[in-house]
């Protein structure tokens, strides 16, 4: 008889975990589909993280969580909209002031004595 316990949950792992089952399969004498048997991993995942990896090593790339990449894309975003915020602030401020100096200049210049002929 055969017991049925359910459906099985997907096993996600992290960027760790995947590096080192690549970095097992890479070792001598280490067959793509017994790293991937032993792992509990289909080895076509294998494949397409070894060929992650490999591209990612020859591009010289730091190996990161898409999570880390996401959250630094997102700081990016906010950090470019709040520059582009004070630049505006900044161009505000620069018009204000020229605005006073002319006003000043003006004021000054209706204050000085008139040569009377």
């Amino acid at each position: 008889m055969i017991d049925v316990l359910g459906p099985e949950k997907r096993r996600w792992r992290t960027t760790q975990e995947k590096i080192a089952i690549v970095q097992q399969g890479f070792e001598p004498g280490m067959r793509v589909s017994l790293v991937a048997w032993q792992h509990g991993v289909a080895a076509s995942h294998l494949f397409l993280w070894r060929k992650q990896y490999q591209a990612a090593v020859a591009a010289g790339e730091q190996v990161v969580p898409a999570s880390e990449l996401a959250a630094a894309m997102k700081q990016i975003k906010e950090l470019q909209r709040l520059l582009g915020k004070k630049t505006m602030e900044n161009e505000l401020i620069k018009e204000a002031i020229e605005y006073g100096r002319a006003k000043k200049w003006i004021e000054h210049a209706l204050l000085l004595p008139r040569d009377r002929e």
